[in-house]
């Protein structure tokens, strides 16, 4: 991966720069480099007196912003406004003096490593500790909660895995993750079509994990709310093996165990954990294994080669299914009587590998080609029987593959003044899988109803630049040319069942463009537009709503994303992100029936999401850390649109469901080192109220709610033994964490547990 390291140390500058006079604007000095390989510098430095234009800049950008809502144009208004003078305040005395800063953030979601502060991006990273320090480390929502403009619900259903939005985009999948791109080391954890799954993801072993939200995530293909990649951390020297025992409410534990090292040159790290629970409602029991492996080595002074193996088994998760509001009001912890019925539940066997070679082309210029295959295999058990002449089944049975490569080029130049940074590529994925669907016979598998070969081809060229053509200015375009196929061959032909095979085909270029202004060394302002394209799965392509075979009436939604936001570091140090945005989709794709655990799909002809994120951390005396995030979104159907058969009327107006008008997240933490590594944190929650249908009828309502955690570490030589406790939902609140979007037999709440209680134990030996 080509790096962007910001040099010297955050907080100081080269130079002097940090002892120039106030009418000197100090010299920021960045490097390039793959890895170890570096690839030449370049410099950017800032004016004080620019402020005014900055501030001028802004403001401008907020009363232009086109917003048909006026209680929203209101409050975008006076959030602009208030970070505005925030900054002014921090540009004032800039350069007067070098305030502390916060560590620095590495990003490599751009396909270029550089600092978050100085991406023209909404962007954050998750380091180890807060994803593994006193967690389960199981679920992306323990970790992903904090980030602003992302919803991760965790269900309490490990049938259906999380619920993952982001911007308003992926909250209509019922199960599995849409409209999100996911990597795990890069290699792709969302298949060709779009699906993706997170149980793959491996907590223990994670270095990081990164959220890029709005239009680059085009970028990176077919999605349209952004990107989750989560990196593998390398292999230490020295090495190190340690296990881990956490242990909880519900007959909940996961047992970690994970070893990394360095051997002759060869970074290793192997993790594994097993996990269960009997889970918080009936018929919810689950248990999971997850091994994860990375080998990293140079092979010569200019070629690095890494690799990455992965296996996921599921055997069987229960799905007890949605309760319907009486249900959920009388015991959030029952299931559905028909849950029990069909035994509704879920079994995932998935094994992937990959590959990465980056090589060297001279002192400016390096190529990257990833390759990657695995298998995935799932049966799911549905709440119908399925019996029909017509029917595909009540029982979903489907062995896939899939694979791909992808490879590019970057290439360091200079134009006029300023660093000139290209990368180019070409990626190729595919999948092919056996969809077969049986009777349900009261949980048992039944006759076959289904049988048929489908397979996905995506073919993608992409490009992106990056050039700073002014001291104080830089400039990001890029675009993707993408073309996916899709063709599905029925063998399962008679009389009552005709020949439902077919084949369809979509392709977009989905440009994208930005720009970043170095108001100060304390404040970056940026903007940045783009288009996504973002194609059915043959999830949504499955069944249509009247008749048989694949449903090849959809298309795929195209959204145009507008973005501006304020990255500065005030009063101290303190660091605050504001980001205002507005989207507009057409021929969004939206759910149209859902029962049993089945979901067909229409288009809806538009769709308009604007919103405000906004972030505050610093660094406090006494050993105290402060955090808080902040997001505002209406996301409304644009147009009327119809839902349902027979259809319903939605009028336009009506808020797409899934989608918390708000949410927030709040920590106060607190350590000592020199206190036996004590540590305590607070951490608060709030979500809005969610419909649980297009046209608005019912919702899940707003909850706040609050956790606690503390731990311990004692070190004695080689050893280092850690301890926590953890209490989840103190205040015992009974709320629904998630919903089941248009579920047509009203059963749309999935209750999160009560107060929950999580111990946990880990021993790390060095030798």
């Amino acid at each position: 991966m080509i790096e962007i390291d910001a040099e010297p140390s955050f907080g100081t500058y080269a130079s002097g720069a940090a002892n120039a006079p106030a009418a000197q604007a100090p010299n920021i000095s960045r490097s390039m480099s793959c890895g170890s390989f570096p690839l030449g510098s370049a410099s950017v430095w800032t004016r004080a007196d620019d402020r005014l234009c900055y501030t001028s800049f802004c403001a401008g950008l907020a009363k232009r912003a086109d917003m048909t809502e006026v209680e929203h144009y209101k409050w975008i208004c006076m959030g602009v406004r208030i970070l505005l003078a925030v900054t002014m305040v921090c540009g004032a005395t800039a350069a007067a003096q070098v305030p502390e800063r916060l560590d620095p953030v590495v990003i490599t979601a751009t396909r270029t490593e550089e600092r978050a502060f100085d991406l023209p991006v909404a962007i954050d990273t998750i380091d180890a500790v807060l994803i593994q320090r006193n967690q389960l480390q199981v679920n992306l929502s323990e970790a992903l909660s904090r980030v602003p403009g992302i919803v991760v619900a965790n269900r309490w259903n490990y049938a259906q895995d999380l619920q993952v939005s982001m911007r308003g985009f992926g909250a209509r999948a019922n199960f599995g993750v849409r409209g999100i791109r996911l990597y795990q080391d890069g290699i792709p954890a969302t298949m060709p079509d779009g699906q993706g799954q997170t149980g793959s993801f491996s907590l223990a072993s994670a270095q990081r994990i990164e959220v890029l939200r709005g239009p680059f995530s085009t970028l990176y293909g077919n999605a349209s709310g952004g990107v989750i990649a989560i990196f593998t951390e390398d292999g230490t020297d020295p090495a190190q093996a340690s296990g881990q025992i956490v242990g909880g409410s519900y007959g909940t534990y996961n047992a970690i165990a994970k070893v990394e090292g360095v051997a002759r040159g060869v970074g290793y790290v192997l993790a594994g954990n097993h996990f269960a629970t009997d889970g918080y409602r009936d018929h919810s029991q689950a248990s999971r294994d997850l091994v994860n492996a990375k080998l990293k080595f140079d092979f010569d002074a200019d070629t690095r080669v890494t690799l990455i193996a992965n296996s996921l088994y599921q055997p069987e998760a229960k799905d007890p299914l949605g309760l319907s509001r009486a249900q959920w009001e009388a015991n959030p912890r029952q299931a559905d009587p028909v849950a029990e019925q069909f035994d509704t539940r879920k079994t995932v066997n998935q094994q992937q590998g990959g590959a990465a070679i980056e090589r060297r082309l001279g002192a400016d210029a390096v190529a990257r080609l990833t390759a990657y295959g695995g298998q995935r295999l799932v049966r799911q058990y549905l709440a119908l029987a399925g019996t029909l002449p017509t029917s595909s089944g009540g029982v979903t049975d489907l062995d896939g593959d899939f694979g791909g490569v992808d490879g590019r080029v970057t290439q360091r130049l200079t134009v006029g003044s300023g660093p000139l940074t290209l990368t180019a590529g070409v990626a190729y994925d595919r999948q092919h899988q056996r969809r077969k669907g049986f009777a349900n016979n009261n949980g048992a598998l039944g006759a076959l109803q289904r049988d048929e070969d489908d397979f996905i081809a995506s073919t993608d060229g992409y490009a992106q630049a990056e050039w700073a053509p002014l001291a104080a200015l830089s400039l990001l375009a890029g675009a993707r040319y993408s073309d996916v196929r899709f063709n599905s061959v029925d063998h399962f032909i008679n009389a009552l069942n005709p020949d439902d095979s077919g084949r369809v085909a979509y392709n977009h270029l989905s440009p994208v463009v930005g720009a970043i202004w170095h108001a100060s060394r304390d404040v970056n302002v940026y903007a940045n537009w783009g288009e996504g394209f973002e194609t059915p799965t043959f999830i949504e392509l499955a069944y249509r709503t009247v008749g048989t075979g694949l449903n090849f009436d959809l298309r795929p939604a195209i959204s145009r994303s507008a973005e501006a936001g304020v990255k500065a570091y005030v009063l101290g140090g303190q660091r605050v992100n504001l980001a205002v945005f507005s989207t507009n989709t057409s021929n969004e794709i939206v759910i149209d029936t859902a029962t049993g655990g089945r979901t067909t799909y229409k288009n809806a002809s538009k769709t308009r999401r604007r919103g405000v994120e906004a972030q505050w951390e610093t660094v406090l005396p006494y050993g105290f850390n402060a955090y808080a995030s902040y997001t505002y979104l209406s996301a409304t159907f644009a147009s009327d649109a119809t839902t349902g058969l027979p259809p319903l009327p939605i009028p336009a107006g009506s808020r797409l469901p899934g989608v918390p008008q708000a949410n927030a997240y709040a920590e106060l933490a607190w350590a000592r080192a020199d206190w036996y590594g004590v540590s305590a944190a607070l951490e608060a929650q709030y979500a809005g109220k969610v419909y649980v249908n297009d046209r608005n009828t019912d919702a899940a309502p707003s909850y706040a709610i609050a956790n606690v955690r503390a731990g311990l570490e004692q070190g004695s030589g080689a050893w280092t033994f850690r301890e926590f406790v953890r209490v989840n939902n103190i205040f015992d609140r009974n709320y629904a964490g998630s919903v089941i979007v248009g579920d047509s037999n009203g059963r749309f709440f999935e209750p999160s547990a009560r107060r929950t209680y999580l111990v946990g134990v880990s021993a790390n030996a060095r030798f």
